[in-house]
């Protein structure tokens, strides 16, 4: 594990956060938003922001697929297994996210429902081929990394001519919800933060290339670096972006070169354009409609559609009044500022879609960082004749 190691050796990091803090101007503070599940963990486990000054901020952004995911389509799939009796298959993490009327996926499996976890979309296909007398439908969420392998298995159905297998999609787009966050008036509710720049998601970028974010330093003048997910990428990342600011620049740098380019992968972006295209609308939680920032399947498949076939039609659902989870997706709260995190809401009892994915927020700050909320006071030992 030579190379992991190199990523995450302790002397790197202080020489890293020393040349940060020799960077840093005097009065001056850095609001530097994450937009990956992978890093606000790196983040959380590896103490990064302790190593950190004070004026540099690192904000959490809605960089977690099964946080953003809305009530209203976990609904569906609920929907989908106790009233049209079919084989659900999901991923684990979409399994205990809350739902309506106190439900989730597996409340809904507990009911005597068919939810199944799978690994990965070709397991739900096998149980297809498996079952042809049952209806399988495949719950599909995630950023650019996983729609690949479900127009994969999209493909591959339509080959063999499946008629018992369709996809319930939930596949969103991640530069779409940086410009919602950047300059959408719907989501003011939850209130505004300043944003100096961006650390650009990993698996993403392998997929669709550094030239996307070019938008957001040429239109909003906000610097982004990719970065990969071991704490010295991060803190790199963070060293880039704030000689950036420093120099008054706004480019898109890419620290996570050993995997990424400025193209991406081409021959999983045409698997993505052949099976799907884009919605007009799409409602992410914390960020409420984004425009043309989820996908769907195209009428070519319109047989391997979900929504279609069953006629599904999705509905907003609010999140549970005492939930901070949107405030906390847009970056404008930390988990610590939930009154319910970490007493009533906890992994093993989630109350928001934040405390369930293990690159959630609230439940990477569960793990590793709430212990540093609480005050320890020294007791007092006057008066005990010791």
């Amino acid at each position: 594990m030579k190379y992991i190691d190199e990523f995450r050796n302790a002397a790197l990091a202080q020489n890293l956060a020393a040349a940060i803090a020799a960077e840093v101007e005097p009065g001056r503070r850095y609001n530097l938003m994450e937009f990956c599940g992978g890093h606000t963990h790196a983040i959380s486990r590896y103490g990064v922001a302790d190593l950190l000054p004070p004026t540099v901020r690192l904000i959490h952004g809605p960089g977690c697929p099964v946080c953003v995911l809305p009530i209203g389509r976990i609904d569906l799939a609920i929907q989908l297994a106790l009233e049209q009796h079919v084989i659900l298959c999901t991923y684990g993490d979409c399994m205990r996210v809350p739902a309506s009327k106190h439900l989730s996926l597996l409340k809904a499996k507990a009911r005597g429902g068919d939810v199944r976890m799978v690994y990965s979309p070709a397991d739900a296909l096998k149980i297809a081929r498996a079952h042809p007398d049952r209806q399988v439908v495949f719950f599909a969420i995630g950023f650019e990394t996983t729609t690949p392998p479900t127009a994969l298995v999209v493909l591959e159905a339509a080959r063999l001519g499946l008629a018992n297998f369709t996809v319930l999609a939930n596949h969103v787009l991640t530069p779409a919800a940086i410009s919602n966050i950047l300059d959408s008036p719907d989501v003011r509710e939850f209130g505004t933060l300043p944003l100096d720049g961006f650390i650009g998601p990993a698996h993403v970028s392998t997929i669709i290339g550094t030239q996307p974010y070019e938008l957001f330093a040429e239109e909003y003048r906000k610097p982004v670096v990719i970065a990969g997910f071991e704490p010295l990428d991060v803190m790199q990342a963070i060293l880039m972006l704030v000689r950036q600011i420093n120099q008054g620049r706004a480019e898109v740098e890419n620290e996570f070169s050993r995997a990424v380019t400025r193209d991406g992968n081409l021959k999983a972006q045409a698997l993505v354009f052949e099976v799907f295209e884009l919605r007009r609308t799409f409602e992410w939680r914390g960020l409420g409609e984004v425009p043309y920032s989820a996908l769907r399947i195209r009428d070519t498949f319109a047989a391997f559609d979900a929504e279609r076939r069953f006629d599904l039609q999705t509905k907003s659902v609010a999140d549970n009044k005492a939930c901070e989870c949107g405030a906390i997706l847009r970056g404008v709260k930390q988990p610590r500022d939930c009154k319910v995190f970490g007493s009533v809401c906890t992994p093993e009892n989630p109350i928001g879609s934040c405390m369930v994915s293990s690159e959630g927020a609230c439940a990477a700050h569960y793990s590793y960082g709430r212990f540093k909320d609480v005050t320890v006071t020294a007791p007092n030992m006057a008066g005990t004749g010791d």
